[in-house]
């Protein structure tokens, strides 16, 4: 496993800052943001793309998305013990949940500007300007898939090489789509994961013009992301990169790996219901959860925690409630659920794979990672929340769920591994 998030740039960063009820949301630094509405996000700290390979040089015109993938995959690969000698390059293969890189957006605005005839756009003129302005590389590397391809190139991985943006669900659809693929025999091993950055003006003008992010408190920004509490109001935009190593059993086994956990199902469906809402009685999410719990061939009293994708949002809150008491039935007020995106933001497409490694430590090390700033019951949001404390528990087997704009929705189920 390896991750570069906004509580810090290994998986053990994050994960004791997550125990320890740390914040990762701070002042936007990454373009001036003090005349938007949203001031604050939860940014990766300063990263040296030179501790992590020495290519360096190579992503110099890359994006933000393509320079986590590859510090987070590097310590993905080490991590697992892989080398080109133990895995056959035809059968490595990757599969991201990958966003955009963000653009250069200050060489897009100069050119508009420039084509600009009296409120109208001279399409010439915006075009000559484009090429005094724009970086045709740097433009080309911002492309979503750019991330996977890189990773093919560094790691020698020949085999099936797919990206997805499905929204904040993408992830946790590349790792189920991964293991799918190792399952048919497509492959052995597969870097999956997800990568994004969204904290640039379009991104966060976008989502204020949806109403989809917090706003407030602009002098408390580590409050802002507060999941499932009444106070709630949206999200806040992080950014970041995890990225997994999954591998067919016996392949592993074959070669003495180290197995963290062992993948036992996914779950996909479908809300077909409106582009920016979840169905209101919650049809999508429980179908993904029952699909995977299908797909597991496990009882869902086996289940010991479930990483939600509580996003702090009014709307999401309030239906995930309602789908995990539908899908638990009267066992849903005993299943713990916390959210980390209390901590640490909503990483978009990388969300997902994120939760999952949460998931992860949690079966190593028996302890639940809490929802922070959880202080004000909302009517009907009565499960058990992991208010703002890490708690010890016995976790043997998790569910991840993660729900994207457009009605995805995508689940996991993961266990300690059973030798």
């Amino acid at each position: 496993m390896g991750m570069v998030a906004p509580l810090g740039l290994t998986v053990e960063e994050n994960w004791q800052a997550l125990l320890a009820g740390k914040s990762g949301v701070t002042r936007t630094r990454k373009f001036p943001a003090e005349t938007f509405p949203t001031t604050f996000s939860a940014q990766v700290p300063p990263l040296d793309l030179s501790q992590y390979t020495d290519r360096a040089s190579e992503f110099a015109h890359s994006g933000d998305n393509v320079r986590f993938a590859v510090a987070a995959s590097r310590m993905a690969y080490d991590d697992s013990g892989l080398t080109p000698d133990s895995v056959a390059p035809e059968r490595f293969g990757v599969y991201l949940g990958s966003g955009e890189g963000p653009a250069d957006f200050y060489a897009f605005i100069r050119s508009l500007a420039a084509g600009l005839r009296d409120g109208a756009i001279d399409i010439g003129a915006y075009y000559r300007a484009g090429l005094k302005h724009y970086d045709i590389m740097n433009e080309w590397e911002q492309e979503p898939g750019r991330s996977s391809a890189h990773l093919a190139r560094l790691y020698g991985a020949l085999g099936p090489n797919y990206n997805t943006l499905t929204a904040c669900a993408a992830s946790t659809q590349a790792i189920g789509e991964a293991m799918m693929a190792i399952r048919r025999g497509d492959a052995d091993a597969m870097l999956t994961g997800g990568t994004h950055t969204m904290i640039q003006p379009f991104g966060v003008m976008g989502f204020n013009l949806l109403t989809a992010i917090a706003t407030e408190p602009r002098e408390h920004p580590e409050k802002a992301s507060c999941p499932f509490d009444s106070k709630r109001s949206g999200f806040v935009m992080g950014e970041g990169s995890s990225i997994l190593v999954i591998e067919e059993l016996e392949h592993a086994l074959a070669r003495g790996a180290k197995i963290h956990a062992e993948l036992l199902g996914f779950g996909s469906s479908a809300d077909a219901y409106r582009m920016t809402d979840i169905h209101p009685e919650g049809r999508g999410p429980v179908a993904c959860l029952e699909a995977a719990m299908a797909d597991a061939g496990i009882s869902k009293d086996e289940i010991d925690y479930v990483n939600a994708h509580g996003t702090s949002t009014t709307e999401n809150d309030k239906v995930e409630t309602l789908s995990l008491k539908k899908f638990f039935g009267a066992r849903a007020p005993q299943v713990p659920v916390s959210s980390i995106k209390g901590s640490m933001g909503h990483l978009i497409a990388a969300a997902g794979a994120t939760e999952l490694i949460a998931c992860v430590l949690a079966i190593r090390d028996q302890v639940l990672p809490p929802t922070l700033n959880y202080e004000d019951p909302d009517e009907g949001l009565d499960l058990d929340y992991v208010p703002n404390k890490a708690r010890p528990a016995r976790v043997e087997t998790c569910l991840s769920e993660s729900f994207g704009f457009g009605g995805q929705n995508d689940a996991l189920v993961v266990r300690r591994y059973r030798a």
